[in-house]
């Protein structure tokens, strides 16, 4: 049997993968309440990409709620709609492409469960386009780069906003 696909160098059918971490001076719980609860106040500010959001499903953000995101990556303008697939507090939250096929995981582990904790994020591109096949190379790069921009930019506006509430409060210290 032989595989068309590689005859005609479409390119993988793997998933396009990204992935990174870095270490959050903030307690999971923390973490996963701005990532998690303040998802639709909070993930244009970590990823300046997303241009509208909006949450579909009324009532409080949980497993099953749906949104619709537009986005605007490297003059590309996509419309698509996710869907909350794992909402575990302090440890996981995953959300679904639900008319495109992606998949972006946020997974927190403690290390220091009163001061620090592991933050990874990987994005999965689970279908390439046969269109942009002969591109996945730099599709790799671009979502790798958006891995790594994606931790550093929620590290900070976590930890700085952990600093504001800790200025503003100072008993809380």
């Amino acid at each position: 049997m032989f595989n068309l696909g590689s005859m005609l160098n479409l390119g993988s059918t793997e998933p396009v993968v990204g992935k990174a971490h870095t270490v959050v001076a903030c307690p999971a719980a923390e973490i996963f309440q701005y990532l998690g609860e303040g998802l639709f106040q909070n993930y244009p500010k970590w990823s300046p990409e997303v241009k509208e959001l909006e949450q579909i499903t009324p009532g409080p953000i949980k497993l099953g709620t749906e949104g619709r995101q537009v986005r605007i990556d490297q003059g590309r303008r996509t419309e698509s709609k996710f869907k909350i697939s794992a909402y575990e507090p302090g440890v996981r939250l995953t959300l679904i492409g639900v008319s495109d096929p992606f998949r972006c995981t946020y997974e927190l582990q403690a290390i220091n469960p009163e001061e620090s904790t592991k933050l990874t994020f990987s994005f999965e591109l689970l279908e390439i386009l046969a269109i942009m096949r002969p591109f996945e190379g730099l599709v790799r790069v671009a979502i790798k780069e958006g891995a790594d921009r994606t931790v550093q930019n929620i590290k900070r506006l976590v930890e700085a906003e952990r600093t504001a509430k800790a200025s503003a409060n100072p008993e809380s210290r």
